[in-house]
């Protein structure tokens, strides 16, 4: 819901800094790897209640995130760079509920995993229609600079990142926001669902 804002905010940021990545020899895809390790990183870290760590790694590789889209415009966007963002994207967000099961499994294992099977609702809905319309060669206007067809929700990638830094800065309620969260992804569910099913 908020990653089309937070991506015009932060648009001028990446850019500029993309000029400096390009200018030193960095592709995108090693910016892309770079990312998922620091966001594995940060999932150690929390498994081993190292919050503060983990919370600086978690936005580390968020930024990289941000940052290796900007790379890639300002080169060459492939299709595999997409394949390899989108998918390792979904193994990070994975990888954060499951650290938190880790570091305290009596009190967090069966919230991350309702967190976990309403991030494979999300992320199946979410990646299934683009599937499709790309199969169909149907392009989302609003969202014309990404390498498939970008499916919105009440739960994208802003509103994830904000829940991973509220669990991160209050571990001990850990359970309620995974939870909580958890509700918002089934909304998403529903409406990535009726979206598609419209749509196609």
């Amino acid at each position: 819901m908020l990653d089309r804002a937070a991506q015009a905010a932060l648009r001028p940021a990446f850019d500029a800094a993309a000029r400096v990545v390009v200018r030193a020899g960095v592709s995108a895809d090693a910016v892309t790897l770079a990312g998922f390790a620091l966001g594995l990183a940060a999932a150690a870290a929390i498994a081993l209640q190292a919050w503060t760590a983990g919370l600086a790694l978690l936005l580390a590789s968020r930024i990289a995130d941000g940052l290796d889209g900007a790379v890639a415009r300002a080169t060459q966007p492939t299709e595999r760079g997409a394949f390899l963002d989108i998918t390792l994207d979904f193994l990070f967000y994975a990888s954060i509920p499951l650290a938190f099961a880790f570091a305290d499994p009596q009190a967090n294992a069966l919230a991350a995993a309702v967190l976990l099977a309403a991030f494979i609702g999300t992320g199946s809905s979410f990646l299934a229609f683009a599937a499709v319309a790309g199969a169909r060669g149907t392009k989302a206007l609003v969202t014309p600079g990404k390498g498939f067809y970008y499916l919105g929700g009440l739960t994208e990638a802003t509103e994830t990142l904000v829940c991973f830094v509220a669990m991160c800065v209050f571990p001990q309620w850990f359970a309620p926001l995974a939870y909580g969260f958890a509700v918002l992804c089934a909304l998403t569910i529903a409406t990535r669902i009726a979206t598609g099913w419209r749509t196609l």
